[in-house]
């Protein structure tokens, strides 16, 4: 397929690239087990080499991030990815046998999997790493090459990501494009990959699918959206509140599956906001000078998120700010966790991803109505409940559409890399992750086989005799 022509000077250097990485797909038989296997070594080698500055770079990149929930959110994941890739990718190549039908014996059927080609991946600035090498485990071992386009909020991490990929894979294999070329994502997402990955907001996923469209690529969106928390009465507060607190805190709560917001009993929400708020204060007594608190991204999203605050406070809510040792942030971008009580549907936070430490909690006085919210509001990339009554449990799952759910617990299902990872309606389309990251990365081929004696000259025209009916009768049963 040729790429298509996108306007531009700065679309040539991407041009070139795509064309060398088909040449040379195209030029060559599909890698064997042992190549995917070695790739995914070196790999593994390289970012365990680069892991400490890698970190450093993306601290770098955020004004202030912590190093520690670097490698526990991004490094550890990855190297999990690449074990088990490289463990099970030759299980994962082998054909699958499949049935024929009785009119088709003797004959054989079998599924290969088999490598797209080319595929473009957009990563986004909050997970640098993990939502760039992440997918490209799942691409080298389904036999494929990739272009991976950095984010620009994140040069740092994409410069010495570059440098390390260099490292490991020919730029006919693997190439990173950086911003500092000048290349634009709107221009990456028009070129004519075999397949698309991006992962960023609703908006830009919109759009990004429609540019993909064009050339027919097909795409994986992940678009996080607004992940719901659902409080059971029979939860532990203190438990659900420190887990919780965690995952919202994670990142300053700059992850697509961090929770968005609470869906707490009426009666017990005054005693979770006291319990959240001792989590809170434990986890992070300093904001200022706390190597652990990472800060917001850039002074735009600072700003969102502070509007967001705003426009809930003018709205009627009540807005309590968890900043234990009191300390003036005013010259950083680190913010306090923000809770918000009396939400209405009028509110910004209640339509908008969050994405940072603020938490809308949201009153319900029966299940019925925590689920029908749920129900009422776009799918979300993940919903958590935490509750140990089963039947409570069964009921979430099967009544409410997430892309994961996860009981007592929040953001380590991500880290799982044996469960399929993606969303569903505004949260996104397709996934990866494991076995489900190398079938999205492969063509599933069906392959039909007969020999040289014939039955199905027992069904050919003309129509009507004994044996046919005899055959019909036997296959419709």
């Amino acid at each position: 397929m040729d790429a298509k022509v996108v306007a531009g000077e700065s679309a040539i250097p991407l041009l070139h690239t795509l064309s060398a990485q088909r040449d040379a797909f195209l030029a060559r038989l599909p890698p064997s087990k042992e190549e995917r296997r070695q790739g995914l070594k070196h790999l593994k080698r390289a970012l365990l080499s680069y892991k400490d500055v890698l970190a450093e770079a993306e601290s770098r990149d955020f004004g202030g991030h912590s190093l520690d929930e670097v490698m526990l959110a991004e490094i550890f994941p990855l190297i999990e990815a690449l074990n088990a890739a490289i463990k099970h990718v030759g299980r994962w190549m082998k054909p699958s046998r499949r049935r024929v039908g009785l009119a088709m014996l003797p004959s054989s059927a079998q599924v290969i999997y088999q490598p797209l080609g080319v595929i473009g991946v957009v990563t986004p600035w909050n997970y640098p790493l993990l939502l760039s090498v992440g997918p490209l485990i799942n691409i080298i071992a389904a036999g494929n090459r990739a272009m991976i386009k950095m984010s620009e909020h994140a040069p740092a991490t994409a410069q010495l990501l570059r440098t390390m990929l260099a490292e490991v894979f020919p730029a006919d294999q693997v190439a990173v494009v950086t911003d500092d070329a000048g290349v634009l994502a709107e221009e990456f997402v028009r070129l004519g990959f075999d397949h698309l990955v991006f992962t960023g907001s609703g908006r830009v996923g919109r759009m990004v699918m429609r540019a993909a469209a064009d050339n027919l690529v097909p795409v994986t969106l992940e678009l996080g959206g607004k992940s719901p928390v659902i409080i059971g009465e029979d939860a532990p507060l203190d438990a659900a509140a420190e887990r919780i607190c965690w995952g919202k805190s994670l990142k300053s709560g700059q992850s697509c599956t961090a929770p968005d917001y609470v869906l707490c009993p009426r009666r017990l929400i005054e005693q979770f906001v006291q319990a959240y708020r001792a989590c809170y204060s434990r986890m992070f007594p300093t904001l200022k000078n706390n190597p652990d608190c990472t800060s917001i991204i850039n002074d735009a999203q600072y700003r969102r998120l502070q509007q967001m605050i705003d426009d809930a406070r003018a709205k009627g809510a009540r807005v309590e700010e968890i900043n234990p040792a009191l300390e003036n942030l005013s010259e950083t971008r680190k913010r306090p966790m923000v809770l918000v009580l009396d939400v209405t549907d009028s509110m910004r936070i209640t339509h908008e991803e969050i994405f940072g430490p603020i938490l809308p909690i949201l009153a319900y006085d029966r299940i019925d109505q925590a689920i029908d919210y749920v129900n009422h509001h776009p799918r979300p990339l993940a919903l958590y409940l935490f509750s140990f009554d089963r039947a409570l449990q069964q009921r979430v799952v099967a009544t409410t559409h997430s892309g994961a759910v996860s009981f007592n617990d929040t953001m380590t299902h991500a880290g799982i890399n044996d469960l399929p990872f993606g969303g569903i309606g505004e949260s996104g389309m397709g996934h990866y992750h494991g076995y489900e990251g190398f079938l999205a990365f492969s063509k599933a081929k069906g392959i039909f086989s007969k020999g040289r004696f014939n039955s199905g000259r027992q069904i050919y025209a003309p129509y009507g005799r004994l044996v046919q009916r005899i055959t019909l009768r036997l296959s419709l049963r």
